[in-house]
């Protein structure tokens, strides 16, 4: 086997050329403007490769936790390689604006907004049509070809990861046996912490001070009835506010809180990574905002869109695992957690007896 011939670099080196160049108008830094997109699809693909994998782990009922571990190892490598191709913005920023104006009209109506590759990254994540924010849906299939709207319709029938983690955590046992309901005991300390906080509030505070403290307090129990209310939930998840069932909500939040249980240690860090991807991508996209609005100032993007604005409305709405975030205002410390039965805590330290040898 022979190293070009095995990566195919002839076909992959005569791969950019120059429109600026075709029209005989060279513009020296389209060059770099196609090898970062092209690189950009490359790791787009590797991306997807992994993510498949990790579907396919998922899909398994039960999934084994050998299983977990090789989930975990992909996930973490598409984190790294969204890292890399974050880096890629402040290369492509080596650019000025009038290097880029110098061939930005030949690519008119082209824009990285027709990426099939990152919608379909997108949409098996778990971010679909329905999913997304409003201004986005507009344009989401518009700018497409036709064969490319096939192809992201196609994808939007397919399983995404957040429906499978949804199902997966569902099924997570540990939270309630026979003998003890963990959120029974949860929901007691969190009333002790609330009562507690009542009573400091009201030593320390008076007139309009107490009544403005009151109130925050107030709003903090009604944040912990969404938790424990199954129709609060409901009317959540139908204004858009939530995405996961509250079953899934609960296991994950089990998980947070007993991190430090040997079971529960790759659940934790398949949590982590694919909260890291989703602020990634948050990133990626914020950074590409503030390059499209340094490059373009208030023009309209070559895909049509409003440029720097559309991509500043995208980056904070369409996320993925924001559920899992939220996650973080039930916390509690270590030190009042409700204690574990006995048996429970055998079963989640992969408790082994020499006497079954």
């Amino acid at each position: 086997m022979y190293y070009g011939d095995y990566l195919k670099l002839d076909q992959l080196l005569s791969a950019q050329q120059l429109e600026s160049e075709k029209k005989g108008r060279y513009a020296h830094d389209e060059m770099l403007f196609i090898v970062v997109h092209q690189a950009y699809e490359l790791w787009f693909k590797q991306m997807l490769h992994e993510i498949d994998s990790i579907i396919d782990v998922f899909k398994q009922n039960p999934v084994e936790e050998k299983h977990l571990f090789t989930a975990n190892s992909r996930l973490d490598r598409v984190v790294k390689i969204q890292k890399l191709i974050l880096e890629q913005i402040d290369i492509m920023e080596t650019m000025t604006p009038m290097d880029f104006l110098e061939f930005r009209d030949l690519l008119v109506p082209a824009s990285g907004f027709q990426s099939v590759q990152f919608r379909e990254l997108e949409i098996k994540l778990g971010l679909s049509t329905k999913r997304r924010f409003q201004v986005d849906q507009k344009y989401f299939t518009g700018r497409l070809s036709e064969d490319d709207q096939n192809k992201v319709h196609s994808y939007e029938k397919t399983e995404n990861i957040l429906d499978l983690l949804e199902a997966w955590l569902e099924r997570i046992p540990f939270v309630k046996t026979q003998d003890f309901d963990f959120w029974q005991e949860y929901q007691k300390v969190i009333d002790d912490l609330i009562t507690t906080d009542e009573d400091i509030i009201k030593a320390h505070n008076q007139g309009d001070e107490l009544k403005a403290e009151l109130k925050r307090l107030e709003s903090t129990k009604q944040t912990f009835a969404s938790l424990f209310d199954e129709d609060i939930h409901q009317q959540m998840l139908e204004k858009g506010d939530r995405r996961m069932s509250r079953e899934a909500l609960l296991s994950a939040l089990f998980i947070l809180l007993y991190r430090d249980e040997p079971i529960l240690y790759q659940p934790f860090e398949l949590l982590t990574h694919l909260m890291n991807i989703d602020e990634q991508i948050t990133t990626w996209r914020y950074k590409h905002a503030m390059m499209a609005h340094r490059m373009l100032g208030s023009k309209i993007g070559t895909g049509g869109s409003s440029g720097h604005q559309y991509l500043k409305n995208t980056t904070s709405h369409n996320r993925v695992f924001i559920d899992l975030f939220n996650l973080s205002t039930f916390l509690i410390p270590r030190s009042k957690l409700p204690k574990l039965p006995e048996h429970l805590i055998k079963k989640l330290n992969y408790h082994f007896n020499h006497e079954d040898l």
